[in-house]
């Protein structure tokens, strides 16, 4: 069986720690816009490596930061916007949830996971689709059930 994307990436999933999930979940943010996926690998290490691995660190960062870190893993064309959707969507997963943990489990279902993911301003089918597909097994089981793409 290939590795999937979380284990290529140095995401232990199956951990199901706070630290890990949010990993995947910076990463999936990454990977949701148009953008080569080498490119998204790059901008997603470049932020691991200066040390965003929560949500405090990424608002802590700051748009300035976060554009910086972007341009450097050229993640150029979209690096305003992605800025912008980090620190809102940090801000949102604060607010509403307090952690990926209790995201996750207060969904049922990866169908019901996607969902919520959908609820939040900037995250839309695709970003749901891959957060669910490793995290959902993981965590659901056979209750993963994410629907196919329209």
């Amino acid at each position: 069986m290939p590795p999937t994307v979380a284990k290529k990436l140095g995401i232990d999933l199956s951990s199901r720690r706070e630290g890990e999930l949010f990993k995947w979940f910076l990463a999936c943010l990454l990977f949701g816009k148009p953008i080569q996926q080498e490119i998204a690998e790059q901008a997603y290490n470049r932020l691991v490596s200066a040390g965003l691995r929560n949500p405090d660190k990424v608002l802590d960062a700051g748009w300035d930061e976060l554009v910086c870190l972007l341009d450097e893993a050229h993640y150029v064309r979209y690096d305003f916007s992605t800025a912008t959707k980090l620190l809102e969507v940090c801000r949102e997963l604060k607010q509403r949830y307090g952690s990926m943990t209790r995201l996750i489990a207060d969904a049922r279902t990866g169908s019901e996971l996607s969902v919520r993911l959908q609820e939040f301003k900037h995250i839309g089918p695709v970003t749901a689709r891959i957060f669910t597909r490793e995290v959902g097994p993981i965590w659901y089981g056979a209750r993963t059930s994410i629907p196919a793409p329209l």
